[in-house]
């Protein structure tokens, strides 16, 4: 999957994190594939007890044509893990943070994503995230991501 993130749509604002009362960043953006738009993704960086962890959630489907009966939101947990030195990624609820909207299309469970026929799409995904985008890269590894996709 040849995947690009489209730096003109990309946006970043930053919040407290209403559990934690820590300052959070979060971070958004459109993904292509050979130059059609595949996904967008959400990632929140938070330093939750001092621990840096990353939520992503991404929506997979159709796009410019406003409709959304094909999407669906997988999501997962970029951070420290029991008996591990690097961080890891789990899959959790799809969107459980972010209220329903019809762009969302299906969230996945975690379950649900597991079994899911494009969950391999999904981590190809996270994968370029973590590696492209600097934000989310600079938080989890403390490192610049690459000047060049």
């Amino acid at each position: 999957m040849n995947l690009m993130i489209d730096e003109s749509s990309r946006q970043i604002r930053q919040f407290v994190c209403q559990c934690c009362n820590t300052n959070a960043e979060r971070t958004w953006a459109n993904l292509y594939q050979d130059g059609t738009a595949v996904a967008v993704y959400f990632a929140t960086c938070y330093h939750h007890d001092g621990v840096h962890e990353a939520w992503i959630d991404a929506i997979l489907g159709s796009w410019g044509h406003n409709q959304f009966e094909d999407h669906i939101t997988f999501g997962c947990r970029v951070g420290p893990v029991a008996n591990s030195p690097l961080p890891a990624a789990t899959l959790v609820d799809g969107g459980a943070a972010a209220p329903d909207s019809p762009i969302q299309g299906q969230k996945l469970s975690r379950d649900e994503g597991l079994g899911h026929p494009r969950l391999a799409e999904f981590w190809q995904l996270v994968d370029h995230v973590l590696e492209h985008d600097d934000l989310v890269r600079r938080h989890i590894y403390g490192t610049a991501a690459p000047t060049a996709e």
